[in-house]
């Protein structure tokens, strides 16, 4: 799948096979980062936040709040998760053919990894945030783990056409949105079509927004009651995500085995997936985003927009920013930001879940109580201040230890057995 550059071993050590990868623990370190440009507004704000400005709960949204939503849709809605969803692929075959090799039976090691993180992901769901993808990431890895074996074309054409059949039916059961609205606003409109569009837009209303605030504003216990009564949101985001989420994994899979994902293809090739699918993905976000500050954020209309007409630049665009962020990987070879960037990788189970415990202790109302008092714009900055945190201590912690400390105690769960942690000298990673 064309030729690899020459300075790929910039950015590997040893074969892809035999040693950690730097550009791929570098990638899924900007990826982990990457993740809370989104996830900040589901700590922050209420959830509708996430599909239009206007609806934080916080008043009228300002020029500075549509910039920053427009700005957040179009370079990072969906595009991080997805890239975090390719590398999860990549690293799932990766440590599948390590075991295979003698460090134990493939089957066994996967399987018993991803019940420690199903229920990693559901404690995470219930007891710190409900923005979880933990449990999504172990189911879907059972199933993507069936196909390692699996040649690369047929990964790739089984990823793209299950990808094509859950955008076209996550488009499919969002339209019928626009005929629920168009019977309740037709002439001769019953009394049902009308009460069941206005049932729907109760849910976006102001009052269900301060309803939500009420709730993150309040203690632990209130909020963790709540929460114990969205238990079916875990089952449910399978089912929304799952046909975005497997596909990207079964690509990622394909990425490590070509080298694409490894960092080992020529450079001109991955300028070539810049241009080809990173720019106008990207053109079509735009496109996107336009038409629903055009409609002043109609809430059906946005809807469709963000969880249904942008999966297809969405996939685009992930392949893309995997490319171009390649690209930059590769040219920050033998800097100490790499070095950062991929001991952030290293240690992405505990920065996701750190990050979590972070942000619902400044935002919820038994930290500093700051839920839905921090505009749009000023969120970027309690982004920029998580990343400079995740790149400050990954990095010394993983030279002194072999683990991040969630990531040895998956590790030794998962392997029954206490790992060792220390390592028995310093070492400094270049």
């Amino acid at each position: 799948m064309g030729g690899k550059d020459n300075s790929a071993s910039a950015v590997t050590r040893g074969s892809a096979m035999d040693t950690r990868l730097v550009a791929l623990d570098a990638l899924r370190g900007i990826a982990v980062m990457g993740i809370l440009t989104m996830n900040i507004i589901a700590f922050a704000l209420p959830e509708n936040a996430y599909i239009a400005p206007g609806l934080a709960g916080t008043g009228a949204a300002t020029s500075g709040d549509t910039a920053s939503w427009l700005t957040a849709f179009v370079l990072f809605d969906g595009k991080m998760r997805g890239l975090f969803s390719l590398l999860f692929g990549a690293s799932l075959y990766l440590i599948a053919q390590r075991a295979d090799r003698g460090d134990g039976n493939a089957a066994s090691v996967h399987y018993n990894r991803m019940v420690w993180l199903g229920l990693f992901g559901a404690l995470h769901f219930f007891l710190i945030w409900w923005g979880d993808i933990l449990f999504l990431y172990a189911v879907i890895g059972c199933l993507a783990f069936m196909m390692k074996d699996a040649e690369t074309k047929t990964l790739i054409v089984t990823a793209l056409a299950v990808y094509a059949i859950g955008m076209a039916l996550m488009c499919l059961s969002l339209a019928a949105l626009f005929k629920i609205e168009a019977a309740a606003q037709a002439p001769d409109a019953s009394a049902a079509s009308i009460e069941k569009l206005r049932s729907f837009l109760a849910g976006f209303s102001d009052a269900a927004a301060q309803q939500e605030i009420a709730v993150y504003r309040s203690d632990y216990w209130q909020i963790l009651h709540y929460r114990l009564g969205l238990y079916w949101r875990p089952l449910s985001m399978l089912m929304q995500s799952g046909t975005e989420t497997f596909p990207l994994m079964l690509l990622g899979m394909a990425g490590l085995r070509s080298g694409f994902i490894a960092g080992q293809w020529a450079s001109r090739r991955y300028w070539q997936v810049v241009a080809y699918l990173l720019l106008p993905g990207l053109l079509l976000y735009a496109v996107l985003g336009y038409l629903a500050w055009r409609s002043d954020f109609d809430p059906i209309l946005s809807l469709n927009i963000v969880a249904g007409w942008s999966m297809l630049p969405r996939l685009m665009t992930t392949l893309g920013y995997a490319a171009l962020f390649l690209i930059l990987i590769r040219a920050l070879a033998g800097t100490s930001l790499l070095d950062q960037l991929a001991a952030a990788g290293r240690a992405a189970f505990t920065n996701y879940l750190g990050t979590s415990i972070l942000m619902t202790s400044i935002f919820y109302g038994y930290g500093l109580d700051l839920f839905a008092r921090v505009s749009r714009p000023t969120l970027w900055l309690f982004v920029l201040g998580a990343w400079v945190l995740m790149l400050a201590w990954s990095k010394p912690w993983l030279d002194r230890f072999h683990y991040g400390p969630l990531e040895w105690l998956w590790r030794s769960l998962a392997r029954r057995a206490l790992q060792p942690m220390r390592r028995k000298t310093a070492t400094i990673q270049t």
